[in-house]
């Protein structure tokens, strides 16, 4: 598979333990690739949900995605500060469509304040009886709350303001060429 290059589209596509497929952002623009990670920007994106809803993202925002980690990381460039949404989930792939990966249901919201919230638990543990989590993925996916939580403390990878200020700096110098 040929990796997308900086300033390339792509679709990303998320998807449920059972393999149907849950929201599809329509594109966001690649600002790095490697082996490992994906960092992209978007802004007033087209998303649609698994019912066919469909609405537009309301700011602009850069998107990190890892291959070793069992989350990825939206930061939202708001007015009143950067407010972060943490989707537990597998590591991505990449394929000639989209960037994928499956969502795991459990969120850790950080808002511009610092407070930190743990989101839909209770539907992370009713999915997890109904698709047979694995207890592998289950104490996965908690190690990474937790990996999570030191990167959110002490304001690592794409927790850092200098992370924000590169990547959405160079989204902005991409989007004039």
């Amino acid at each position: 598979m040929v990796l997308p290059k900086e300033g390339d589209y792509i679709a990303i596509q998320s998807f449920k333990h059972n393999g149907l497929l849950h929201r599809t952002w329509k594109e966001s623009m690649v600002l790095k690739v490697s082996e490992d990670i994906l960092i992209g920007g978007n802004n007033h994106t087209l998303v649609t949900e698994s019912d066919r809803h469909r609405w537009i993202t309301r700011e602009p925002a850069i998107i990190y995605f890892h291959k070793h980690y069992w989350f990825n990381v939206i930061a939202m460039i708001r007015e009143t500060g950067v407010v972060y949404y943490c989707n537990l989930a597998s590591p991505y792939v990449i394929d000639r469509e989209a960037l994928k990966y499956i969502d795991y249901d459990l969120d850790v919201k950080v808002f511009a304040n610092g407070e930190k919230r743990l989101l839909d638990l209770n539907e992370y543990e009713e999915n997890k009886r109904k698709w047979h989590y694995s207890k592998t993925t289950d104490e996965i996916l908690k190690y990474n709350v937790k990996v999570l939580v030191y990167w959110i403390n002490h304001q690592l990878g794409p927790f850092s303001k200098e992370f924000i200020d590169i990547w959405y700096g160079r989204y902005i110098e991409l989007l004039h060429k």
